[in-house]
């Protein structure tokens, strides 16, 4: 499972927050990788590229089944990268993801829902709308996808639209906002669920 972090946040901050220590308490037959993402370079799809060249294809090469974590904003970034090369991942896990501008969401919900959404021509060129295009194609993907996040996290209005487009076994939603803590609960689920 290859983790990538939300804005401002490290490959170390999984660590300190204890992510790697959790696995390994429940002894979780599970490799994982936390990556440092440049986010300047997402406009250009830079970071795309690189978390493909450096980790999935060379792990897909040796066999090695891989799934995308993602907080926050590395949560965008995991779905644009299933959007953008579908079938490489084997599922994705996704805490508190940032899943667009509040202008977005908004239009999203007044459709009403994402059912009668229509992306538009920007999907292309927007990663936002990427993912939501993605995420509405998703019906016939039988890729796991789990979201997890906390009932008073600001970004919890985009949540409660995609936690509608899952299976209720998919989708943990604790007390707790956009913050450490409960991401390491969520995560401590998520391996309490499919783990043990």
């Amino acid at each position: 499972m290859v983790w990538l972090p939300g804005a401002y946040q490290t490959a170390q901050d999984f660590l300190a927050a204890g992510f790697a220590e959790a696995a390994r308490r429940r002894q979780a037959v599970l490799d994982l990788v936390f990556v440092d993402m440049e986010f300047a370079s997402l406009g250009d799809r830079a970071a795309l590229r690189l978390l493909r060249a450096d980790i999935v294809q060379p792990a897909r090469a040796a066999g090695v089944a891989i799934w995308l974590g993602g907080i926050s904003l590395g949560g965008l970034v995991a779905l644009d990268y299933a959007a953008s090369y579908p079938g490489e991942i084997d599922g994705l896990c996704l805490l508190a993801p940032y899943l667009g501008n509040r202008i977005l969401i908004t239009e999203i919900a007044r459709a009403p829902g994402l059912e009668a959404w229509q992306p538009g021509e920007l999907a292309e060129t927007c990663e936002e709308r990427r993912i939501w295009r993605y995420i509405k194609s998703r019906g016939t993907d039988s890729r796991p996808l789990y979201l997890g996040f906390g009932r008073h996290d600001r970004f919890s209005a985009a949540h409660e639209l995609l936690a509608a487009t899952l299976p209720a076994d998919s989708v943990d939603v604790i007390d707790g906002g956009h913050e450490w803590p409960t991401w390491v609960r969520l995560w401590e689920n998520f391996l309490d669920s499919r783990f043990i």
